[in-house]
């Protein structure tokens, strides 16, 4: 949980000298998310004011979950905030490299193999023995036998899509991915970069 709270409060903004009434407010309604304030990694402001008579603030906050001890710093990034009057927050999360093994299959539609599985389903359906329900265990065994009857049937007929050029085009992704968080730019320049 992030953003702008408009609180200022002595707890994290050290320029701040006063207690806001509200912070316990907003302490508790993180607290029942299970939610712990996150400690900046450089401690300095969020907000800057373009009114010289009014200091600049830390109103910007970020809340994480306490049990992942890896990600309970954020960073303040005041050379991010270009025109705006805040500044980003940013947190590491580490995306582990994973081998994800997929095996989709798929049955075309108005192709053969369709009208063979609605043929083969179809007699599974009518040879269902639906005669002498009398006690939900046989009724719960008649739903099992269909299930399983239907999964073989969908496996007869359908074909494996995932292949790998699937394979190719998902690393691919996930490097492009990589590529992106990696850049040194601003998130509005990141923007802009992956629109192009």
């Amino acid at each position: 949980m992030t953003g702008d709270f408009n609180i200022r409060d002595c707890s994290w903004d050290p320029n701040f000298c006063f207690h806001s009434i509200h912070k316990d407010t907003l302490l508790d309604i993180a607290d029942s998310f299970h939610l712990i304030m996150s400690e900046p990694t450089n401690h300095i402001p969020t907000r800057y004011s373009d009114n010289q008579q009014e200091s600049d603030s830390v109103i910007d906050l970020m809340f994480l979950r306490p049990t992942l001890s890896e990600y309970n710093n954020h960073s303040i990034h005041p050379d991010w905030h270009l025109i705006s009057d805040h500044t980003p927050l940013t947190v590491n999360i580490a995306i582990l490299k994973e081998d994800i093994q997929m095996r989709k299959y798929t049955i075309i539609k108005n192709s053969k193999e369709e009208d063979n599985f609605i043929i083969e389903l179809t007699k599974a359906i009518k040879g269902l023995n639906t005669e002498d329900i009398q006690s939900k265990k046989v009724l719960e065994h008649i739903i099992q036998s269909f299930a399983d009857c239907t999964e073989q049937i969908w496996y007869k007929h359908s074909k494996e899509w995932w292949d790998e050029n699937c394979h190719r085009d998902l690393e691919l992704y996930s490097l492009k991915i990589q590529e992106i968080a990696n850049k040194k730019c601003s998130p509005w320049k990141l923007i802009n970069w992956v629109k192009k």
